[in-house]
């Protein structure tokens, strides 16, 4: 009599449904991810301007983007400079996953309670950590 040799149909639909089940864990867990990155990414870029911006400040100049030495878009985001008393940095995010692909994380500025973080249209699972 002859060895079998191979997988039967059985035992390969079988490992087909453990991979099905584990991509359907993880693709959303995955997205998730993508998303959570995306906006921590662009708060990142938008506090690394927070420096230049308070220097100009202090030194009694309106900060805009071309003092700042920044482009209006990067990787991450597309930023607005608004200058005065009550500045803000605002990062429009770009290439990001659709559950925050509108979704905008704005720095404030007030003399009296320093930078402050607001995101908009970013769910709370996406939120980075310091913005509400």
């Amino acid at each position: 009599m002859k060895a079998q040799k191979g997988f039967t149909l059985i035992e390969l639909m079988i490992v087909i449904a453990i991979i099905g089940i584990l991509a359907a864990i993880a693709i959303p867990a995955y997205s998730k991810y993508q998303g959570r990155a995306k906006a921590t990414a662009g708060l990142a870029e938008a506090k690394a301007l927070t420096v230049n911006f308070e220097d100009l400040q202090n030194g009694g100049t309106t900060p805009t983007a071309a003092l700042l030495n920044v482009t209006t878009a990067s990787q991450n985001c597309t930023f607005t400079i608004t200058g005065g008393t009550t500045g803000s940095i605002k990062c429009a995010l770009v290439n990001a996953p659709a559950a925050i692909s509108t979704g905008t994380i704005t720095l404030n500025r007030t003399d009296t309670t320093g930078w402050t973080c607001t995101a908009a249209n970013i769910g709370s699972d996406y939120m980075p950590k310091g913005c509400s």
